[in-house]
């Protein structure tokens, strides 16, 4: 399917992954961006909110995982059936980790690799279903929970994976589904 990019999601992937590229923040925003590190640091605070709150809490931490969960699969439904190319498969000087090393597109490239899909972004829509059902469960938490899918947002672009449109839709998507879970 034919997406158009709109200026400003390029000047704002240029900003973020091009301009703001440097070594102090390129392993912060890997890490950002992991799913392991994403799991164990969630299943550390489950454990310690098991062990203050008691367990109850497994419920609570069940009823995130459960809304993460369809708001990953219908987010990779979505993209699917939209699929535009990532940036780092598709624009020029987009810097990219590729086994383990930073890469940046040259200019020109072939430009006909579809690998990997951009719209919406599921770590930005899974961060943003988890925040705001952190904010709801455990409203103690409030608005701090939002740092999550705002910074992991930002990785995304960082990384070259997606487009800031991307993020936004995906942050959208994952309040829609949390409000309805």
């Amino acid at each position: 399917m034919f997406f158009h990019t709109p200026q400003i999601d390029l000047d704002l992937l240029t900003l973020i992954n091009q301009d703001l590229h440097g070594w102090l923040l390129n392993l912060p925003m890997q890490l950002l961006s992991s799913k392991t590190v994403f799991f164990i640091g969630l299943a550390i605070i489950a454990g310690w909110c098991v062990w203050k709150f008691g367990r109850q809490q497994v419920v609570l931490f069940a009823l995130l995982l459960l809304a993460m969960w369809v708001t990953d699969l219908t987010t990779n439904l979505v993209k699917h059936q939209v699929g535009r190319v990532r940036p780092l498969n598709a624009v020029a000087s987009t810097y990219f980790v590729e086994d383990g090393e930073w890469r940046q597109r040259p200019d020109p490239f072939a430009r006909t690799k579809a690998e990997g899909t951009s719209y919406p972004s599921a770590h930005a829509a899974n961060t943003a279903c988890l925040a705001v059902l952190v904010m709801f469960l455990w409203p103690r938490v409030g608005r701090k929970a939002l740092w999550l899918p705002l910074l992991v947002g930002i990785s995304r672009v960082y990384l070259g994976k997606h487009y800031p449109t991307d993020v936004l839709a995906g942050w959208l998507f994952g309040g829609v589904i949390a409000g309805f879970s």
